[in-house]
């Protein structure tokens, strides 16, 4: 996510995760709860530091399988994958945006971005054309969430994904969560969409691609602009701004609506992100982009 979008990262997509999710978590808990009763592991079901966190990660694997990731890919995507303490760090002093949105919007929506953002208008204007045309969603909310989360493409996080996803379903705050999208992104990695696990990086909450969607949501909304092909969001500009269109459409967004607060859409943007401060700096983006 971008440098301030991730600071409020669990709660970008947390309805985006639901459908898929919800049954994940519970067949996740049964079967932690259940090959712990049957093998009497002896590593506790969480914990809030290292210690436990590699036989937690053996016995996860089994879970893993369990809900329909091959051994092969369980190997290939947690080999190497280590507890990371700087990903704790950041869970335990998550910075918020703060009640100034004169001042955050001031260093967001700067005239730079603002010309950047029009740049990329103009270079993905058929694609959004065939984007707006399927989802209804406007070139300028796309660009401005694009160049809010990563800087267009420039920065999506240099974090491990497996080791972040995995510590953070290891510690006992968001276990539970996190166990679900640890096997979607397994997951990933089962279906070739991910090929090289060990390369893949974004951000310390486990988001990824060019407008940070959980591994969940990536299953859920990844799409060319015109549906056709195999989407790629973490190479591929025009795939990950279809696939924010295809999130905010199955999100209420309304075509031909204004996005401002107060309108229509805004709603739609708040589940990207529900904090306020985040969804009025995009629409104010939008709007700047949109001429508006």
């Amino acid at each position: 996510m971008a440098r301030a979008a991730r600071n409020v990262t669990m709660h970008s997509h947390r309805r985006a995760r639901a459908v898929v999710s919800r049954l994940r978590r519970s067949l996740v808990l049964g079967a932690v709860a259940a090959m712990l009763c049957v093998r009497g592991a002896r590593a506790e079901d969480c914990g809030h530091g290292p210690e436990g966190f590699s036989q937690w990660l053996a016995s996860f694997k089994q879970v893993a399988e369990g809900n329909g990731v091959s051994s092969e890919a369980v190997d290939r995507a947690l080999a190497g994958v280590a507890y990371d303490p700087a990903v704790k760090r950041h869970d335990g002093g998550v910075a918020m945006f703060g009640h100034n949105f004169a001042g955050f919007a001031a260093s967001h929506v700067t005239p730079g971005m603002v010309a950047r953002g029009r740049a990329e208008l103009k270079r993905y204007a058929e694609p959004l054309k065939t984007i707006e045309q399927r989802f209804g969603v406007p070139g300028p909310v796309l660009v401005a969430i694009w160049g809010q989360e990563t800087s267009f493409g420039g920065d999506s996080g240099s974090f491990p994904t497996y080791s972040a996803l995995a510590t953070l379903a290891w510690d006992c705050r968001r276990a539970e969560r996190y166990r679900a999208e640890l096997v979607d992104a397994l997951m990933l990695v089962e279906r070739g969409i991910v090929q090289n696990p060990r390369e893949l990086r974004g951000a310390w909450a486990g988001e990824i691609g060019q407008t940070q969607l959980m591994p969940s949501a990536y299953l859920m909304f990844a799409t060319t602009p015109d549906g056709t092909g195999t989407p790629d969001l973490i190479h591929n500009s025009a795939d990950a701004l279809a696939s924010t269109a295809a999130f905010l459409k199955s999100h209420g967004w309304q075509p031909g609506a204004g996005w401002d607060e107060g309108e229509p859409n805004f709603a739609a943007i708040l589940q990207w992100n529900s904090a306020e401060i985040y969804a009025k700096t995009v629409a104010l983006f939008a709007d700047r982009l949109a001429g508006r």
